[in-house]
This record gives C-alpha cells, structure tokens and sequence, in this order.
C-alpha cells in the first residue's frame, strides 16, 4: 500500500489545513467544502488528514463500525450488548464516486428476499463504511441532486435510512464531511452550500519560491515515499497529540456571552440566513480557543470562524462571488466587544443600525443603477461597422420555462421530461441489472400464474427474479442549453444591447436552477465564436456575457452553422443529454456573400435534426420586419419577444407551442 502524503508537508494551504484540523477536533462544525482551481493540491490534503486521526475502538464483526462503549441499539448486526472488549482500527477515509448510485452510497435491500423469506437482507453502502471517519466526496458539485440531499440529510440526522416498498433499515452513520469543488465547472446550489459548516478557498501561490518547495516536495515523496513519509513523522505525531489534547479540552472551553453575542451580530450584519450559520460559528470559535489550548473564547476565535464559516452562506444568486468584507467584520466585532455590553437599542445594536448602511449607496452597483445608460450614447455608425464597448446587463427577471419537447433519458435535472430514477411512477418493465425501484404490483402480477406450478402450500407468495419488476418512472432532465447571441451593430444600441443582456443573464439563472449545462456562441462583424464551451458553470457564461462587445456586420449563417458544430461535438461527448438552442438575435443577416440564402440553409439543418430551438426576438421600433419569426420557422421552433420571455407575461405562450410540437 503506498505511504500516504504528510499532512504537515502539505504547502501553503493554511486554511484549508485549519478547517480540516477544526473539524478533527470536533466533528460537530459540520466538515469543510474545499473551493479552487484544479491542481492545487485539495485531495492531496484531505487524504493526508486520515494518519492524523485517532484509532477508532469498534465491536468486532459489526459491519457499521458501532461504539462498544455505546453500540447503536438500532444497528441492524445487532444487538451488542455482552459481547466484551471491542477492537480498534485506524480512521477511515471513504470516497464518494461522482457516478455512484443511490445504492451505493446508503446501501440497498434484497428485494427478493424481502418478498420470498420475509428476511431484511441488507448490504451496506458507502454512509456505514464512513461511520465515524472521513466521507470524501471529489468535485462535489457534480454530483447530482438527489444524491447530494441524501449525503447532507445523513450529515445533519447522523442516519442513514433505506426503504424499499415497506422494507425499512437504519444505521448510524456520523462522519467528517469533506466535498472539493472547481467553480469553474459550476455551482452547489445555496441551499446545500448552507449545509456544510465551513469553506476555504484555494489557489495556487503566485510565489516562485513557494511553488519551488511545493514541486521539490513532491518530487522527493515520488523518489522514496517512505522515506518522505519518515521525515515527517515527528510533526505529524505532534500535531496528532495536539488533535488528542485539543479534543479532551473542547468540553471544558467556554462561550460567554459577550462572544455569543459578537457571533449573532456577526451573522446578521452579513445578513445570513437563518440560525446555522450562528451555531456553526459558535462551534468552530470554540474549536479554535480548544486548538489554542485555551479554555475561553476570544474575539479573536469569533473573527477566524466567521471568516470561515460565513463566506459560502452570503451568495444570494449564482453570480455572487463568496466573501467577506473584513472591514466591515472588523468594526462589528469592535462594536460588540463589551463582554456585559448588550449593545444600543436604537441605532447601533445591529446590522440593521446606522453603522452598515451607507456602503451599499457609495459602491460601484450603486453607481450603475443611478446612471443607466443613454439611449442614444455611444451608437454605432450607419451601417453597423463601428465596434461599442460592453453594455452592463438590465436587472434579471423570472423567464417563462422552456423546455425541450419529447420524453429523454438524460442526467436528473428541472427542465425536460425524462425518465429517471426519480420522479412518479408511470409504469413497470423488467429490471437491466440491480432492481433498485421495485413496481411491487407488477411484480406480484407477474408471480400470480405461477404459485401452483411453484409448488407454493403456504400462505407466503413464491416470487423468483424473472418475476421482478422495476418500476418505470417519469421526472425532469437537465439539457444543454446553447445560447446563440447576436452580438452586430443591429443589436448595438446600449439601451438595447442591456436588455438583450438581461434576458440571456435571466436565462442563465434559469439554467442553474434546473441543472443545465450551458455554452454561449456569438457572431458580429465576418464571424463567429465559442465563447464558452460547454459547461455546467453559469457564473463563466455570465462574465463573457457582461464582456461581450458589439459592432460589425450580422454574420446569422455563421453564428449557426458554429452552434451546429458545438452540438455535433457535445453529442458525442454526451449523447444522453439533449439540446434547447435559444437564437437571441433581430433576424437580420448581412454578413457575408447570400447572407439570408445561406441563413436560412443553415437553419434548415437544425430542422432536420429534430434539435429544440426558441428564438428570442430582439426587434424593436414601430416597424418590425418579422425577421426572427421566419428564421424560427425555418428552425423548426418557436419565437418569444423580450416582454413574452418573462413569466408574468401572456400566459402559456411557448407552453402551448411546445406540447403542440410534443
């Protein structure tokens, strides 16, 4: 087995390293979501924190690693009682698989079994294996949805519960939460960043002398990781007896008042929702006095904590970057630093005081919605050839859904409809490997026939695998949604150019509601380009949507015909994952020799396909030409204005539309 990296050796990572010993202390903080830039050494330390945990003292044979000193009364190898000294074993470290199933990760039931002897035969899944260790989950915001919700719900219960039809096990399964992350490749929705008790970010060091040491490190653990390994040895077993000792102090370090009360002003100067974020705080500033060896908590601890607990739990939207103003924590904690001071009643007692308030007035968001942009600033020249600087986007709203038409079999998602493991049961088929979703009526229908040629005397049901049914079940898919954006002197106007830009960035946050992947294709002056891949991170598609310059001629043939390309590529790349385009343009096309001949060519060619398409009409003025309508036919969609795409407008629009096409 290979020697595992030191934690102590681990470079430049001082709060990641922090959070994770935090947690090792006390586990009660609610584990660490390691956010950065891939490469930067996030796995490495998470896995190198398992030496430094202590021995776990387990009852021999029982397969959910139960306490002897307090075994599970519910754990399903039970009862203990009596069953005399228990063993020990190191701490373990399990991994999470982004493609693992649901019975992988709580366990699953035999189902035939169940039915047959009436016997509860239970394999456990990855949540026992992590009982009391370390649950490691890699690029976290992969995962899909359901088995997120499952992994954070045993988190924050300290169970896990299995039911299959009726058949009902539970087992304890308390652990270390660790997830790591790219943003790059997108978001955990804000719900389920609120579940995990603290955040770091990570990025690689911009200093030569650091990254020197961080490549000689890992080059002499690749030489002889033993030897490596031994040369750290000392430290790690000094800082294993300070986890040890720090662990013994943790009950006797105490929260008084004054620091409770610095946390909760904390928390709602930065306007956190509700209470977790205060008693995550708590935790992890008395996890950091027992750390210190001290036995009260500081101020000190109150701001280290809120600098970890609190940054993830402040994005109101997908587009929030996390953060923390320490200016403004500064002055908070100084304002309740009286121990036996409550604080002003009127003005200054919280957040909602005087204190906090004039900032959002002198920041540049304030400076954006008191000078909109003129109508008539910075238009281009006749003929659309001059090139205008990027237009900040209007305010986003809440769009229409749409969706692709048919039924897919695509990743869990919000959008389409799709057959999933999730969702209502609509019927049964006979199961492709394990029966995970047992249609119990199909199943005994399909037994019935048979009891007498069974040889069955008793009043128990003789069921054999032929006669399993899985059940057949409809929900909603994620699709890639392509943008497809006009970006040429007809859409310049900056009046206009914002809105167009607000609709794709109201779009994108549907997007990231629903679990899409998302791309953006633009095209002005000769041609036309990707100017994002696609990807399940919104927060990109809306930097190089805010970025987007205009100008040029109207290349519309261009612009397709690379969006076609995009979609050939995706569709080998992830042929279960179906497609909407969304075309935002006025219809015109000058770019290029026949512009609208060669236009209306390329269309035709997502009309052939069969690939769901909407296009946004962004023509305005008295006189409208119709243009995107036509090129929406030739698409084979539909066309929405800008006043239709939003949710409170003319009721059941592309709705209507699409389960016409359906």
């Amino acid at each position: 087995m290979t020697t595992p990296f030191p934690f102590t050796a681990v470079v430049g990572q001082d709060d990641l390293r922090l959070a994770l010993l935090l947690n090792a202390v006390s586990p009660s903080v609610g584990g660490v979501l390691v956010r950065g830039e891939k490469g930067t050494a996030k796995s490495t330390a998470v896995r190198a924190l398992t030496s430094l945990l202590p021995k776990v003292a387990v009852v021999p044979g029982c397969r959910f690693s139960c306490d002897p000193a307090a075994p599970d009364p519910g754990c399903p190898d039970g009862p203990h009682e009596g069953e005399g000294a228990g063993a020990s074993r190191p701490a373990r470290m399990v991994e999470l698989p982004v493609g693992a199933s649901e019975d992988r990760l709580v366990g699953a039931l035999d189902i035939e079994r169940a039915l047959a002897e009436g016997v509860k035969a239970y394999e456990p899944g990855l949540l026992a294996a992590a009982h009391r260790g370390i649950l490691y989950v890699d690029e976290v915001n992969l995962l899909h949805d359901h088995l997120v919700d499952l992994l954070l719900d045993a988190a924050a219960m300290g169970a896990s519960y299995v039911e299959r039809e009726g058949v009902s096990v539970r087992h304890a399964a308390r652990f270390l939460l660790v997830g790591t992350m790219n943003p790059e490749e997108g978001e955990l929705r804000p719900q389920l960043l609120d579940r995990f008790g603290l955040t770091v970010e990570v990025s690689a060091s911009r200093e030569p002398d650091q990254r020197v040491e961080v490549v000689r490190r890992r080059l002499a653990y690749d030489d002889d990781p033993a030897g490596f390994a031994a040369r750290w040895a000392d430290e790690e077993a000094a800082v294993r007896r300070r986890i040890a000792a720090a662990r013994e102090l943790l009950p006797s370090v105490r929260l008084g008042d004054g620091a409770l009360r610095q946390i909760a002003a904390t928390c709602a100067a930065f306007e956190v929702d509700g209470m977790r974020a205060d008693i995550v705080m708590a935790r992890t500033a008395t996890a950091l006095a027992a750390w210190a060896g001290r036995t009260e908590v500081l101020a000190e601890d109150v701001r280290q904590a809120a600098l970890l607990a609190l940054p993830h739990r402040r994005r109101r939207n997908p587009f929030d970057a996390p953060g923390l103003d320490e200016d403004k924590l500064d002055e908070t904690l100084e304002e309740f630093s009286g121990d036996d001071d409550p604080g002003p009643d009127g003005d200054g007692g919280g957040p909602g005081g005087g204190g906090g308030q004039p900032e959002p007035d002198e920041g540049p968001a304030a400076d954006g919605a008191a000078a909109p942009p003129g109508e008539g600033e910075g238009e281009p020249a006749p003929g659309g050839a001059g090139e205008q600087s990027p237009v900040r986007a209007a305010e986003p709203f809440r769009t229409k859904v749409l969706s692709v038409p048919g039924i897919g079999e695509g990743a869990a998602g919000r959008r389409s409809r799709a057959r999933t493991e999730h969702g209502r049961t609509t019927g049964a088929r006979r199961p492709r490997g394990t029966l995970t979703k047992l249609h119990l009526a199909a199943t005994v229908q399909a037994a019935a026939p048979h009891q007498r040629a069974r040889g069955r005397s008793g009043r128990g049901l003789v069921v054999r695998r032929d006669d399993l049914r899985q059940a057949a079940r409809e929900g909603r898919e994620g699709n890639l949604v392509l943008f497809v954006v006009d970006a040429s002197g007809s859409m310049a106007a900056r009046q206009r150019m914002s809105a167009v830009k607000g609709a794709v960035l109201s779009l994108l946050l549907d997007a990231y509601q629903r679990r899409d992947k998302v791309g953006l294709v633009t095209f002005r002056g000769s041609a036309a380009d990707v100017a994002l891949p696609p990807t399940s991170s919104v927060d990109a598609a809306a930097a190089r949507l805010e970025s987007l310059p205009t100008g040029g001629r109207t290349p519309l043939a261009a612009g397709l015909l690379k969006a076609h390309d995009v979609l050939r590529v995706e569709r080998l790349r992830d042929p279960a994952r179906r497609a909407l385009v969304v075309v935002v343009t006025d219809g015109r096309a000058t770019g290029g020799p026949e512009p609208v001949a060669l236009a209306s060519r390329a269309a035709r060619l997502f009309a052939a396909e069969g690939i769901a398409s909407v296009v946004v009409d962004c023509e305005s003025g008295p006189v409208r030409l119709g243009l995107a309508g036509r090129l929406a036919g030739e698409l084979g969609g539909t066309a929405v204005t800008l006043d239709e795409l939003r949710a409170d407008s003319i009721a059941g629009l592309v709705k209507d539309v699409q389960r016409r096409a359906a």
